[in-house]
């Protein structure tokens, strides 16, 4: 037996996110089926994370076993020829027998796209803000209090079957990219559903002024998801990188 990584991306707009779903397309499916096509046996497949409906990935990890070692090259082409169009296989890695492609990341990044005006070409994949300037800098003020927290409880989707809601926070904060385009980049260990989409739609609230930084760091510490704000569109949000140690890689 023979374990692969995955290197993968897509365009979620048509999933009902990473995860199989019984009443809707998801990626995991997608991919599950072509390795099962190709290697002519049922293929299971785990993911790095679960990206929700909507949500794009630059870059996903993702493994799978087989039975006899694959040409990974090869395998990376016709798995192109078999995925629909808005997923693509990067490349195809041998790893080690026990490497796992949720539990061995050391972390995971995710960029969060907003823009201040009409974008036709964009609109797919940004988040058009209205009304008022928001004040990034205020909102960098706020982003850089998650570091000081593990538990994100409320940031957290209710009623999720993990057994701890804390995470390790490395990198959170905004960067302006042109006029009228920001970017928000968060990176850590692990991140809970939902996570991502919740501190953004809470941090706008800071950028408008609704909510101050002391506020914000309160929301945390109440560990009440009621309390903070809503969850910021999933289609402005991609996955765009997973880490993992050097000795998983044969």
């Amino acid at each position: 037996m023979q374990r692969y990584f995955v290197y993968l991306a897509y365009d979620g707009t048509s999933y009902h996110g990473w995860q199989i779903q019984p009443n809707g397309n998801s990626v995991q499916e997608e991919l599950m089926k072509a390795l099962s096509t190709l290697l002519r046996r049922p293929v299971e497949v785990v993911g790095a994370g679960r990206t929700d409906a909507g949500v794009h990935a630059s870059l996903m990890v993702a493994h799978f076993d087989a039975t006899e070692p694959c040409d990974p090259a090869f395998l990376a082409d016709k798995l192109n020829r078999l995925l629909p169009p808005d997923i693509s296989v990067y490349r195809v890695v041998p790893v080690k027998a026990d490497a796992h492609a949720r539990f061995d990341a050391t972390s995971r990044t995710y960029k969060y796209y907003v823009t201040t005006t009409k974008t036709p070409f964009g609109r797919a994949y940004k988040c058009r803000l209205f009304g008022a300037p928001l004040d990034f800098c205020r909102m960098n003020e706020a982003a850089s209090v998650l570091a000081e927290y593990t538990d994100f409880t409320s940031f957290s989707k209710l009623h999720t079957d993990v057994k701890t809601n804390n995470c390790r926070i490395m990198h959170a904060r905004w960067e302006q990219v042109s006029d009228t385009e920001w970017v928000f980049t968060i990176r850590a260990d692990r991140f809970l559903r939902n996570m991502v989409r919740a501190i953004v739609g809470t941090l706008f609230e800071v950028g408008r002024g609704k909510l101050s930084v002391e506020g914000f760091r309160c929301i945390i510490e109440q560990k009440d998801r009621c309390k903070a704000g809503t969850s910021a569109p999933g289609h402005a949000l991609f996955l765009v990188d997973v880490e993992y140690p050097e000795e998983v890689f044969i």
